[in-house]
């Protein structure tokens, strides 16, 4: 018995060492604004921006503050990150690792900030230590509950309280204020100067950001972003604990000993079990340094590792005239090895180890398969300065270079279109059913299917793919992928299965046929998404209408070839059915398309969504070769707006 206990006391000790902390890291991006100068010297300023994160990174885990300045002249690069107050050590280095992933998706600019819940982040090319207002001061209104008049005095009441109280406190303070009247409400406030501040300048910027926030009443919600400080009241509780008397990090540990025989054994179980499951979680946040080095011994001994000098001299040191094309989070060169290859190397505009389990994913993924229609990933290099993918050279990049636009998209003929949506669609039936495991794409669009050669499709950028067993009907992730392409019932839940790869596969061939890219984002404001326009035309027997006009200039007079496009327009309609049930999967679709004297059903209407009004945000770095110039409407790219729940 006197064992147990003291194996009992032993654990809980060793729970306060740990510093193990139930707090919420608070790692919802609030804003996220970029500078408009774009960096001098690319290959200085990515080495200096790495150096100031890390040297920023270990101070972070000492105090829950950091600043570093590297490098000089025109690629010198100032940073600064704080976490707020309430905020635990174990949970600022979450938020920290969570916002460094963020702020670089604002380069090619050489400056930019990062708003979370919890933390701030920013990076600029000069020292703006003292700045405590600006251009870009903003607040932010939650608009979901309208209150009343004594719950807006509360608010008044407390934020000038704690603009009174937080300069003194290095710019630190919290309030909870009761609503008079009303024993079920009350207003929680927050307030954080950036301990680069002097007490004079924190105070200015808190009653700037005060007057500001206030201007939210009567509504709910409010946050101040401002250049020295953020600020934030609620109707919500979302302030973390706190333990003892001026400790703004205490660890919280929340345990009950009962000195009972019988519920010694329960409560050590207990201990041990929350143990796991908070490291498991931590882990899992922090997509750290452990993957990182697993990844890398697991692929130094691995036919896929190149050393980077072996790439850096295949590219003739990155240069210039080897460049294929640039996108979203990295830059594409053409290579040739020793032995004569041409490869393409795709460069990651940062090292990326600290998300390691994504760049892994894609490695893990593609080298697990091989088809004639998956791009073929060579290897790649993880324990250099930078993390580079090698892929195999396909010499005409990518579809979208050639469909969408007038001069090249003379070159794709009826036939040669039929045989790339083919390709593609043997590609996704490997993924589907042929591989080991089954593998969902995630981001089938015209930009992610390279042409080699012989203009033959090949399925490229697996940096979203996921794989599952065999008896899950769905898994349930983050949302990620691009829009206009990306299923409704996916958007909507988060539940992925094959038939989110069906949908962008039919508007695809929309794409193809059509000639037209399909509504992303907010561009052509207003317009129907292609989808819609396509089942409009379908319907009114009128699909001709809206067919590339290259694919006719050899056929005006060939019924065979008319009747066999609108064959692919309905198969590309019964690909984006609103109800995914109803749609085909990729093996019947393939069959479809292959099989062309069967009949076809008619297809239901698809999903009358304007993506143009849909803003997310995805923190997902993705290191693919995709040769896309423009990756402007992918969810993985970053949107200057808030996104969070309310």
């Amino acid at each position: 018995m006197m064992n147990s206990i003291k194996l009992f006391i032993a654990l809980i000790n060793t729970l306060l060492l740990l510093e193990i902390s139930l707090a919420d890291p608070r790692t919802q991006t609030v804003q996220i604004t970029c500078g408009n100068q774009l960096e001098h010297n690319s290959s200085v300023f990515v080495p200096n921006f790495v150096a100031t994160m890390a040297k920023i990174s270990e101070q972070m885990t000492a105090s829950g503050f950091g600043v570093a300045v590297t490098g000089s002249g025109p690629d010198i690069n100032y940073g600064l990150a704080q976490c707020y107050g309430d905020l635990s050590l174990q949970d600022c280095t979450l938020c920290y690792a969570e916002a460094r992933t963020v702020l670089p998706k604002c380069y090619p600019y050489n400056g930019g900030r990062i708003f979370f819940d919890g933390c701030f982040m920013r990076s600029e090319n000069y020292s703006f230590y003292e700045e405590f207002k600006g251009p870009n001061d903003t607040a932010l209104c939650g608009n979901t509950t309208r209150k009343s008049s004594l719950f807006q005095a509360s608010a008044r009441q407390a934020v000038m309280n704690i603009v009174q109280s937080a300069p003194s406190n290095r710019g630190y303070a919290r309030a909870q204020v009761g609503v008079s009247g009303n024993s079920n409400e009350t207003v929680y406030v927050l307030s954080d100067c950036w301990k680069s501040l002097n007490e004079s300048s924190c105070k200015q910027c808190l009653e700037n950001a005060s007057d500001s926030i206030l201007g939210c009443l009567p509504w709910s919600e409010g946050r101040a972003l401002n250049t020295g400080c953020f600020m934030r009241y609620s109707d919500t509780d979302f302030l973390n604990e706190e333990l003892g008397s001026g400790s703004s990090r205490g660890t919280i540990v929340v345990i009950v000993v009962s000195v009972v025989s019988s519920l010694v054994v329960l409560a050590v179980g207990g201990v041990i079990g929350f143990y796991i499951w908070k490291h498991r979680y931590i882990q899992k946040r922090r997509r750290g340094s452990n993957d990182a080095e697993k990844m890398a011994k697991t692929l130094n001994d691995s036919s896929l590792n190149f050393k980077y000098s072996t790439i850096d001299k295949a590219t003739e040191s990155f240069a210039n005239d080897n460049k294929l094309g640039q996108g979203g989070f990295g830059t594409v060169y053409k290579g040739a090895l020793p032995d004569g290859r041409e490869i393409a190397v795709k460069r990651l505009f940062f090292n990326n180890r600290h998300r390691a389990a994504d760049f892994y994913n894609e490695i893990n993924i593609i080298s697990s398969v091989e088809h004639k229609n998956l791009v073929r990933l060579l290897g790649c290099s993880c324990s250099g300065p930078e993390s580079l993918l090698v892929y195999e050279y396909l010499a005409n990049k990518s579809l979208d270079r050639f469909i969408f636009d007038d001069t090249k998209g003379k070159t794709l003929n009826w036939e040669k279109r039929y045989k790339i949506i083919t390709g593609t669609a043997e590609g996704l039936v490997h993924l589907h059913d042929n591989s080991k495991t089954r593998i969902i794409h995630r981001d089938i669009k015209a930009s992610n299917i390279l042409l080699d050669s012989r203009l033959r499709a090949k399925i490229a950028d697996f940096g979203l793919a996921r794989s599952f067993e065999e008896d899950k009907s769905h898994i349930s992730t983050a949302i990620a992928g691009t829009l206009g392409y990306m299923a409704p019932e996916y958007l909507a839940h988060g539940q992925l299965t094959e038939k989110a790869d069906v949908y962008s596969f039919g508007v695809l061939i929309m794409e193809i046929i059509t000639g037209r890219q399909n509504n992303r984002s907010k561009s052509a404001e207003y317009s129907d998404g292609l989808v819609t326009i396509t089942w409009r035309h379908f319907q009114a027997g009128a699909a001709e209408k809206i067919y590339d006009p290259n694919l006719m200039l050899q056929n005006d007079n060939n019924d065979n070839v008319k009747n066999e496009i609108l064959r692919v327009v309905q198969i590309g309609l019964l690909c984006t059915q609103e109800i995914p049930t109803l749609r085909p999967s990729m093996s019947k679709a393939l069959e479809m398309l292959t099989k062309k004297e069967n009949n076809l059903p008619a297809p239901s209407n698809p999903p009358f969504i304007d993506e143009k009004t849909m803003e997310l945000n995805d923190t997902y770095d993705n290191p693919c070769y995709p040769l896309n110039a423009d990756r402007s409407g992918s969810v993985a790219t970053v949107s200057h707006s808030s996104f969070y729940p309310r």
